[in-house]
């Protein structure tokens, strides 16, 4: 039997963290769950989780899996699972993505579109409206 291998996380479940110290420019593609909370200005990409920390600063797009934003980004935000707008979040920008979640406080700027997981579910999804009690 062959077994494989898999990077660990380190701790708090984080594949990289950059502090608020740092400044990077440029484009940034990863696996795994990243925290930035420094500079960033450019584009970043990953298929998985960016947590945007309450002291980062980004300029730039941000495209990822699951996106969780506490700090600034100045840019377009698409998430292909999830974006979370927390309290402390300023974001100048477009926000793209299944499920959106804005918490009282955030301060955002931009359009905000909601798209569904597969695309070809449209056409075969229908909700049967008997089912649904209505209030009259």
């Amino acid at each position: 039997m062959w077994m494989r291998k898999r990077k660990s996380p380190g701790r708090n479940g984080l594949t990289a963290f950059i502090d608020e110290g740092s400044e990077m420019e440029g484009r940034y593609t990863f696996s795994g769950t990243v925290m930035l909370n420094g500079r960033f200005k450019g584009e970043i990409s990953t298929t998985d989780t960016l947590i945007i920390g309450d002291k980062a600063a980004i300029n730039g797009d941000v495209r990822a899996g699951r996106v969780l934003v506490s700090g600034e980004v100045v840019g377009n935000i698409s998430g292909t699972e999830r974006v979370e707008l927390k309290r402390t979040a300023r974001v100048f920008g477009d926000v793209e993505a299944p499920v959106v979640i804005l918490e009282e406080g955030v301060l955002f700027e931009g359009h905000c579109r909601m798209t569904k997981v597969d695309p070809n579910a449209e056409a075969t999804t229908t909700r049967d409206f008997s089912v649904v009690p209505l209030k009259r």
